[in-house]
């Protein structure tokens, strides 16, 4: 039997990362108390591998997850990256989805009922940005705030949603 204890991190890792990276940095800054055990030290997969193999590493990841964390930006809910073409050409494929990556984790993270948070890289929840699985779904709140014609990041709305 499997504890779900760690925090799964979703997110366009090309078009987002600063908003993962800023996670990342707010759970390693000794002064700050926001921790989460990361869900994706337990397996890597790798980028040469096929849409299945990957999709088999992020079911592994999310089966020990109780925390699903989806950062959106502007381009998440258009995602193309994972869909199988191989899957409805008569391929037998370990994977019988054509989902986008971003869709199947969040799919599988409703099906688990996984407690859902959703981060916006902006500093307003723009609900149609994010995909429809979801939509609904948890906590939605922004990460960002803005201020005296600066933009900040914002620890504390973040932090109050994951915890």
């Amino acid at each position: 039997m499997t504890y779900r204890t760690k925090t799964y991190i979703a997110a366009d890792w090309t078009g987002d990362i600063n908003a993962v990276k800023q996670l990342y940095s707010w759970k390693e800054n000794k002064y700050l108390s926001f921790d989460f055990i990361d869900a994706h030290e337990y397996t890597q997969s790798q980028d040469s591998s096929l849409y299945c193999s990957i999709k088999a590493s992020l079911r592994a990841r999310l089966d020990i997850s109780k925390t699903f964390v989806l950062i959106v930006g502007d381009k998440t809910k258009s995602l193309q990256a994972g869909k199988c073409g191989f899957c409805y050409e008569g391929y037998k494929c370990e994977s019988t989805s054509n989902k986008s990556f971003i869709e199947y984790e969040c799919d599988k993270a409703v099906r688990d009922s996984l407690k859902i948070v959703v981060l916006y890289n902006a500093t307003s929840v723009d609900r149609d940005k994010c995909p429809d699985v979801v939509k609904n779904v948890g906590i939605h709140t922004s990460m960002m705030y803005y201020k005296d014609g600066s933009y900040y990041w914002d620890y504390q709305a973040v932090k109050n949603a994951m915890n």
